[in-house]
Parts: C-alpha cells; sequence; structure tokens
C-alpha cells in the first residue's frame, strides 16, 4: 500500500502543479486574441502594444507548461504501467492525437505569433494567435477525453485474450471522444481557464492602477479581462449543471461524498455547509426533478433502485460478481479444454462489468474521503461565486469611471488571482479523489494499476519532482513579475 499511496501522492502533485500553468494558458489565449482583433479591426497602435504585452506573460505561463505535461504523461508508464497495459491501445489513441495534431498546431502558430510580428501581415499575425489558443483548447479537449474515458468508460470490451480494455470499432471510437462525461469536463475546464485568465488580467490591471501606473492601459486591460472572466463564469455554471447530472448517472458515490450525503431519497436537501440546506435542491440539481431519488452513500453500499427502476446491486454482490469474473478468466486463459473454455467464457461475460470489484477487500472501499470532497466542492462553488462577483463589480466600476477610486475593489482583484487557482485546484480534488478507489471507475482499482516498483523508489522520484517543479515556479513567478514590473509599452489611447 506503501506504493499504491506514493504513486498517488506524486501523481496528484504532477497533475495539480501541471494546472497551474493550463487554465491561465486557455485564458489568456482567449483575453490577448480579443486584444489584437480590436487592433487589426481599428487600426490602433494602442491595441498591438496591450496586446504584445499579454502575449509575453503567455508565453512565459506556456513554456514552463509544456515541460509538466510532458512528465505526467511519461508517469503513466512508470508509475501505473498496468493501467497503461490495461488501456494502452484506448488510452493512447487521444494523447497521441493530442501530440500530433494539437500540440504541434500550437506549438507552430506560437511560433509565429511571438516573433512573426515584423514578418507577416496583422492579418496573418491575428489568424497565428487565434489558431494557437485553437490549438490549446484542442490539446485540453483530447486530454480530457483520456480522462473523462476514466470516469465513464464507454466504447470499450474486455478481451481476455489479451487481458486489455479494447476498442473494436471506428464506432467505438466515436463513442469515446463523444463521451458526455468527456464533453461536459471539457467544457467545464476550458471556460475555468477563461475565469482564471480573465481575473489573472484584472488583478494584474489592479496592480497598475493602485500605483497609478499605465492607467488607460490598465482600465482597458480590466474591461477585457473582466468580460471574458464573467462569460466564462457563466459557461462554468452551465458546465457544471451537466456535470452534476453525470456525476449521478455515472459516479453517484462521488455526488454523495460532495454531499456528504449518508442516506439518499426522494426530494433530497442540498447542503449548503453543516445544519444549513436547502429542501430538494440537490435532486433538482442531480436529476432536474424536484423529488427525484439521489442514492445516499449508505445506498449504494445496500444496492438501491435508480430512478428509471433500474435496480442497482449492493456492492458486496458486485464483489462477489467481479470475483467470478476473475476466477473465470484464470480458467479461461488456463484451460486447453474447449468446452471448459466456452463455460469460463460465459461466466466471465455475464460477470465482467463488475470485474473490478473482484480486486476490494470490503465494500467500503469504495467511500472516498468525504471530508475531502465534501470541502473542497463547497470551495470550489464558494470561490467561484466570490470571484464572479468581483468580476461583475469590476465592470460596473468600469462603467461609472470608478476604478481608480474605488482601492478596496482593486485589492479584491489583487486577491482573487490566488483565489481562482485554489478554485480550480478544489475542482479536480473533487473530480479525482472523488472517484477513488477507481482508476478507471468500476473496472480498476489504483491498487491493481500500479507498476511494480518499490516505495523507495517513488518517494525519491516524488521528492526530486518536487524540488524541480518548486524551482520551476519560483524561477516563472520571478520572471513574470518583472515583466509585469517592467509594464507595457504602450502610449496613452487616442480614440
Amino acid at each position: 500500500m506503501d506504493v499504491v499511496v506514493w504513486s498517488r501522492i506524486q501523481f496528484a502533485m504532477t497533475a495539480a502543479y501541471h494546472w497551474l500553468f493550463v487554465p491561465l494558458t486557455l485564458g489568456l489565449a482567449l483575453v490577448m486574441a480579443v486584444m489584437e482583433t480590436l487592433y487589426v479591426v481599428k487600426g490602433d497602435p494602442f491595441w498591438k502594444k496591450t496586446a504584445q504585452f499579454w502575449i509575453k506573460l503567455f508565453a512565459i505561463n506556456f513554456a514552463v507548461g509544456i515541460a509538466t505535461g510532458i512528465i505526467l504523461e511519461f508517469e503513466f508508464g512508470t508509475n501505473w504501467s498496468n493501467y497503461s497495459w490495461f488501456v494502452g491501445d484506448m488510452f493512447g489513441a487521444p494523447l497521441a492525437i493530442e501530440g500530433i495534431l494539437a500540440f504541434f498546431m500550437e506549438a507552430t502558430f506560437f511560433a509565429v505569433m511571438f516573433f512573426g510580428w515584423e514578418k507577416v501581415s496583422p492579418k496573418f499575425h491575428l489568424a497565428s494567435t487565434w489558431l494557437t489558443g485553437i490549438g490549446a483548447t484542442i490539446s485540453a479537449y483530447w486530454i480530457l477525453v483520456a480522462n473523462g474515458w476514466m470516469q465513464n468508460p464507454v466504447g470499450t470490451t474486455f478481451n481476455p485474450d489479451t487481458v486489455r480494455s479494447e476498442m473494436a470499432s471506428a464506432a467505438a471510437f466515436w463513442e469515446v471522444i463523444t463521451n458526455p462525461v468527456a464533453v461536459s469536463k471539457f467544457c467545464h475546464s476550458v471556460t475555468s481557464g477563461w475565469v482564471t485568465g480573465g481575473i489573472f488580467v484584472v488583478g494584474v490591471s489592479a496592480w497598475y492602477l493602485l500605483k497609478n501606473r499605465h492607467v488607460e492601459f490598465a482600465k482597458k486591460s480590466m474591461l477585457i479581462g473582466a468580460i471574458v472572466g464573467l462569460v466564462g463564469s457563466g459557461a462554468v455554471m452551465l458546465s457544471g449543471d451537466s456535470s452534476g447530472i453525470h456525476a449521478a448517472e455515472f459516479q453517484p458515490m462521488k455526488l454523495a461524498a460532495a454531499e456528504g450525503l449518508e442516506d439518499g431519497g426522494n426530494g433530497a436537501a442540498f447542503t449548503i455547509v453543516p445544519g444549513i440546506k436547502v429542501p430538494h435542491m440537490l435532486s433538482l440539481l442531480a436529476t432536474h426533478d424536484w423529488n427525484g431519488y439521489v442514492p445516499g452513500i449508505n445506498d449504494i453500499l445496500r444496492g438501491y433502485t435508480d430512478n428509471d427502476g433500474n435496480v442497482v446491486p449492493s456492492v458486496a454482490d458486485k464483489m462477489a460478481m467481479g470475483r467470478k469474473a476473475l476466477d473465470a478468466l484464470a480458467v479461461y486463459r488456463g484451460s486447453e479444454d474447449p468446452a471448459v473454455e466456452a463455460e469460463a467464457r460465459a461466466v466471465l461475460d455475464a460477470n465482467v462489468q463488475y470485474m473490478g470489484y473482484g480486486h476490494l477487500e470490503k465494500p467500503e472501499d469504495v467511500v472516498p474521503p468525504v471530508g475531502v470532497v465534501f470541502w473542497a466542492f463547497r470551495f470550489m462553488v464558494g470561490l467561484g461565486m466570490l470571484i464572479a462577483l468581483v468580476l461583475l463589480l469590476c465592470l460596473y466600476a468600469f462603467w461609472k469611471d470608478k476604478l481608480g477610486s474605488w482601492k478596496w475593489l482593486l485589492w479584491a482583484s489583487i486577491i482573487c488571482i490566488p483565489l481562482v487557482y485554489i478554485c480550480g485546484q478544489s475542482g479536480w480534488v473533487v473530480a479525482e479523489v472523488g472517484r477513488q478507489p477507481w482508476t478507471i471507475q468500476g473496472l480498476l482499482p489504483v491498487n491493481v494499476a500500479i507498476s511494480s516498483l518499490s516505495a523507495g523508489a517513488v518517494k525519491t522520484t516524488f521528492f526530486v519532482f518536487l524540488a524541480v517543479f518548486a524551482l520551476f515556479l519560483a524561477i516563472e513567478i520571478r520572471i513574470m513579475i518583472r515583466a509585469i514590473g517592467k509594464g507595457p509599452e504602450v502610449e496613452p489611447q487616442n480614440s
């Protein structure tokens, strides 16, 4: 178990660190593209210099983010080789497409965007800026297709001859890439990146206003950042609604943990904080039915009947069927008698959907750390609402020409920069810790997915990566601060 725990800690650290850079990349890509579009449309050099400043910060963030993403993908082979073997054909496909198509697309047009200001026409440069952001967004889609499949494994079948989960046809691949969990996760992640980019621009601009530097640049940048951030906030709420529906359908234990719901029922209440509940609200959010049935942790352990009348077995029954599947697999692969093989195959096919449960020791293993998931969800929602309010107030202050005088709002905008990162990380804690103990929901628990490594080896690489990542982060923050301190090379806007 030490190997399992340390492998999870190392992967969590790498993933969390990588996600410091991805949302800012997605958000700044949209902000700088909008600004450069204003330059091309208006022909005002003010907007060109403004876009160039934010592109510089984008480039710093983009460069460090690439290195962490590469390490993250390598860990699937080094720390989770059993997982990679089991789903390599399926899981590798979207990651390969991401690398070949999306990454090369964004890298190519990034070079034109960053170095080609005086070498290509303004319209071609604008296209490159948009295509850099589109490439980053497409890259995120393919990665989230892979992650979404881990949350809701569709389009694949278990092949007992290879002991792998495989896609059998082009139709199956289409099912994988249109997985509703992947689509809603993509929309939620990308639009949360818009919020991150928007509040980053607003916060940096607020600092300039507090220092009474680059005032016109700061106000105009703050306007664009607030609009992008608010659009992102609205889209995050919509995609969050679909994510809740999908959690209720495909990962009810995650939803129960996020709500701290021990015993469910019809017309389930939503808990704001312990002791404060909104009647029926959880049923409405999870099922879009005021009196819809939402199972709690104990209901899932005991077994229940869902809203469509389907009987969901207890976890103990799933474990029993999973062990039948594992025993039948061993017989199927070890026998040379065709009749025995056929009988074992029939038993395997009848129980294969619960094969992952056969690796569990006790029913309670399917319950994730409820306290962690419960509070992470509330941090995510609460901070998201606070950030949206600050962005809305910034727009109001701009409209009333109060940005320079409302010092409290400027400080609140700056404080929201670290808060938006806490908000995003909390969302990933809900998504990933909430589905424990599964690497692949219902198919492969983490204790079976790991590589044959010693705990000492994983600990050593963990602390090496931690030191390297901390150094990279310190370097990036220092470079960012120096670039922000130097400021943009803009003149006051003429019109």
